[in-house]
């Protein structure tokens, strides 16, 4: 088994993570390329990322080694619908050398198997956008959210950012004195703190700022609204909790009261020491007290571990788990 080697891409909007194991763990390559999303950047560029990673994860490895892989992609059924996307990722891999059998799965589900080798679960992510799905023998089940900052993503970054700036809106038509967040979010938006003798000045000018630049550019704000609750602003504080809430609530949607299979926390806002991410676990603990919760971790080694899951010498997958994906708390 030591001989068989799986690969594993992570594919996001702004960078591709390539990674080389054999079933005995040994990391053979790691490669990196750009962003590999290709309904953000087309197809055709999106795939000479991927060739890049697998370029870089195969340095030095016999490709015919290599006996399965797995691509994980946010918009993964987009791709397996258009024709021409899947070829130029088809043509990606046979460029690098590969002929073995190649699957795409959905973020949220490399997500989830990053965190745990459970088959069934709930992953709830966080980042400029906010998700959560309900796991089933390691398919994606039922989803919640993800509905884009138009109709969705509550608690997400972009979520924070907004809620932020309607506060600083509030706060000026109130002609109430800015407080810590608010400044920040001010000098931000418009370069200064200082409210105009006229604050309905200063309220055209944060609308200008924000409206002439694309929407998604809102969830930059959101490191000030954790950085603020950090300092003890109560308005980010607040923010937070509310946040918590809406993600827990999205959880709800799909996973059923008491349930004690695992919870994993993806994303940039719920991985690592956050306070968002305290939050959130706060909020999940009460509502699913015996729940185990996990933090993603490794997404192209997890792609690996959902390739090899598949092969005929792998007879306990979730063995295999911890030698291929690092683990995670």
């Amino acid at each position: 088994m030591s001989d068989t080697v799986v690969v594993g891409l992570d594919v996001g909007g702004t960078s591709t993570r390539a990674v080389a194991l054999t079933l005995a763990g040994e990391r053979l390559g790691d490669g990196r390329g750009g962003g590999g999303n290709p309904t953000s950047h087309g197809a055709e560029r999106a795939a000479g990322e991927l060739l890049t990673a697998l370029r870089g994860a195969l340095s030095g490895v016999d490709p015919t080694r290599v006996r399965a892989g797995t691509i994980g992609l946010a918009g993964a059924g987009r791709l397996l619908a258009d024709p021409a996307g899947k070829a130029a990722f088809d043509r990606a891999w046979r460029d690098a050398g590969l002929r073995c059998p190649c699957s795409v799965h959905g973020d949220a589900l490399v997500a989830y198997a990053s965190g745990t080798a459970s088959p069934d679960g709930t992953v709830l992510i966080a980042g400029t956008g906010a998700i959560a799905a309900q796991v089933h023998d390691l398919r994606l089940d039922r989803v919640a959210d993800g509905h884009g900052w138009v109709l969705g993503d509550a608690g997400s970054g972009f979520w924070l950012g907004r809620e932020a700036v309607r506060r600083l809106l509030a706060g000026l038509d109130g002609g109430r004195t800015a407080g810590p967040l608010a400044t920040q979010v001010l000098t931000e938006l418009v370069g200064s703190a200082r409210v105009a003798a006229h604050p309905r000045d200063t309220v055209d000018a944060v609308v200008q700022a924000v409206t002439r630049r694309p929407p998604v550019e809102l969830a930059r704000l959101a490191p000030l609204v954790v950085a603020a609750a950090l300092a003890g602003d109560p308005v980010a504080t607040g923010l937070l909790d509310e946040a918590a809430g809406q993600l827990a609530e999205s959880a709800g949607r799909i996973r059923p009261p008491g349930a004690v299979d695992p919870v994993v926390l993806g994303g940039g806002l719920l991985t690592g020491d956050t306070p968002l991410a305290t939050a959130v676990r706060a909020e999940l603990g009460r509502r699913w007290p015996d729940a185990p919760l996990r933090t993603a971790g490794d997404g192209a080694a997890a792609a690996a571990w959902l390739a090899a899951r598949d092969l005929p010498e792998v007879t306990d997958p979730t063995a295999l788990h911890p030698l291929l994906v690092p683990p995670t708390t």
